[in-house]
């Protein structure tokens, strides 16, 4: 008596639809569906092994963070032969920065894999580059270097590595103003404050003031954010001044 081919390794239809969407995004077919699960599981779904130890992206992710470093690496090592040690470090901080990551995990739409227990509609923009991560990290676990250098060269440098361009980026508002007020010995100071305001989520507000004079002012979800946003609107406002030195 014969029996339909894959009847005894048939997967439920959600494993069907994860590894189309799989291929798709990487360009390739998955070998160990396992690893790319986890690399979409959040911790709040509390998931462990069969050993007891928790299961969810973040490990992945401390592995996909070195991979595209190393891999970044390379490659403007190999393009920016004139490039030295500052210079590429500079520029591979421009292309792995967080907010990078996060806009590449937001054109792959990655979050629609994500597995939680949180609604994703409450997840900060960072949930988007941890995934990517996570991903690359997955990729290089079932299918090598090789491969992740393909992924990485597919789904980052041919779209998003413009070389001229990046030299031009600016990575931390924060920290060119930061040096424009040094360089010219003008005071400036931070106020940050508290600030829930009528929103669920608790907000943190700050007054950005350079010599005596505020300057910007902004409110996000964290100190940092806070002050980044205000740092940005403080350039935009001084541009003329700061990009004369």
């Amino acid at each position: 008596m014969s029996f339909p081919k894959n009847i005894f390794n048939s997967h439920p239809p959600e494993d069907g639809n994860f590894f189309l969407g799989m291929k798709r995004i990487l360009g390739f077919k998955p070998k160990k569906l396992k690893i790319y699960k986890k690399a979409f599981l959040h911790r709040s779904a509390n998931k462990k092994d069969k050993d007891g130890n928790p299961m969810n992206y973040e490990r992945l992710e401390f592995l996909g963070d070195a991979m595209l470093g190393t891999i970044i690496s390379r490659y403007l090592y190999n393009e920016v032969p004139e490039g030295d040690e500052g210079y590429l470090t500079k520029m591979r901080s421009k292309i792995v920065s967080r907010e990078h990551l996060n806009e590449l995990g937001k054109d792959l739409n990655l979050i629609e894999f994500v597995e939680s227990r949180i609604p994703k509609t409450h997840f900060g923009d960072n949930i988007h580059g941890n995934v990517f991560e996570a991903l690359v990290g997955a990729v290089y676990l079932d299918r090598g270097y090789d491969y992740c250098v393909k992924f990485i060269g597919k789904r980052v440098i041919e779209p998003y590595v413009d070389i001229e361009q990046l030299e031009g980026k600016v990575i931390s508002y924060k920290s060119l103003l930061i040096e424009w007020c040094q360089k010219k010995k003008k005071h400036f100071d931070y106020d940050v404050y508290e600030d829930t305001g009528k929103d669920a989520l608790k907000h943190f507000a700050v007054r950005l003031t350079i010599g005596g004079n505020i300057v910007a002012k902004a409110r996000a979800t964290s100190k940092k954010k806070a002050e980044e946003r205000a740092s940005k609107r403080a350039y935009f406002a001084l541009q003329s001044k700061i990009d004369k030195n």
